[in-house]
């Protein structure tokens, strides 16, 4: 698992040797699966991504579907050149919230799958495989990856809204494993109707879709299209501000800890991060009126596949 470096100073005698993990000698393999797409990435034991694809592939809870998954992680690993045996697992991250063994969907109003199962996910699926919810997933790749802090809040800006507490580098889940569920968090009391059947959940406001909605969802385009100037995808930028700063400002409130922006939208936001604190700034009770809490995500793609794998990684390193 480890291989010779190189040298240490000489201090007189031999120099002593330096070994580092042989970072390919085990791999994981990360799923995103989300209503119309699935990301498929190979971690290392590094913790970087080796290989990266997407496909648009609407989910369905058929053989089919569940065949062409397999298909997809065969082909990452030997794109790789990997032998099968040097696949720790297959991290799949999910819209859902899920049991605490990983292996059943409780929650998963998104795609319709509630009851789901690893089971059937897996079914082409030649390694031990887990589910784990998306923001989860994307929120410990963040600690994995960020140095920052061991405490922070994650909220994933995608098409739909999600949240990881994560306290002391530790995915925080709850009693009934729905902690972080800032997407269902009244922001907007009798406002919009919200897919959980609420009305005036941040996820109704802060979706990215409530912006690539102009540009026929690319989110991409959308930020393109701000930055031109256009008066439309200003106003709306503008109102997203305003939610997001309420939002933000909520989690500040509850957590007293650093809020970071991911996502969709997280991945664009950075040259916008001044505005945001700006507003969400002008909310806060204490520290004068400061936000600097407010961070943008260190990982900006794939942060879900990515986490999804990871947590295999993390498992095997632990257990050496």
């Amino acid at each position: 698992m480890v291989e010779e470096s190189g040298s240490m100073g000489n201090t007189g005698g031999r120099r002593a040797k330096t070994y580092d993990i042989i970072k390919n000698a085990r791999v994981a393999v990360g799923l995103d699966i989300t209503r119309n797409h699935i990301t498929v990435v190979v971690v290392d034991l590094k913790g970087e991504v080796i290989l990266r694809t997407g496909v648009r592939h609407p989910f369905e809870r058929t053989d089919e579907y569940y065949r062409f998954l397999g298909a997809l992680v065969d082909q990452a690993v030997q794109k790789c050149g990997l032998a099968p045996d040097k696949v720790l697992g297959v991290g799949i991250g999910i819209p859902g919230l899920v049991t605490p063994d990983h292996q059943k969907v409780f929650y998963g109003k998104i795609l319709n799958f509630t009851g789901a199962t690893c089971e059937e996910f897996s079914t082409y699926i030649n390694y031990p495989s887990s589910l784990f919810n998306d923001a989860n997933a994307a929120g410990f790749a963040e600690s994995w990856f960020s140095n920052r802090t061991k405490n922070f809040f994650y909220l994933m800006l995608s098409n739909n809204i999600g949240g990881s507490v994560v306290i002391n580098g530790e995915v925080y889940n709850g009693d009934h494993l729905h902690s972080g569920e800032i997407g269902h968090l009244c922001i907007v009391p009798n406002g919009r109707k919200c897919y959980c059947g609420q009305r005036g959940c941040v996820d109704a406001y802060l979706a990215a879709t409530e912006l690539s909605s102009l540009t026929d969802g690319n989110i991409g385009n959308y930020f393109a299209l701000l930055k031109s100037g256009n008066k439309e995808a200003k106003a709306v930028w503008e109102q997203y501000l305003q939610h997001l700063a309420l939002a933000v400002n909520n989690l500040y409130m509850l957590f007293d800890c650093t809020v970071i922006l991911g996502g969709y939208v997280g991945s664009y936001i950075e040259e916008y991060l001044p505005t945001v604190r700006s507003y969400a700034a002008e909310l806060n009770t204490f520290e004068n009126g400061d936000a600097s809490y407010i961070e943008v995500c260190s990982y900006k793609t794939e942060a879900i596949a990515a986490g999804a794998a990871l947590n295999y990684i993390s498992a095997f390193i632990d257990s050496i």
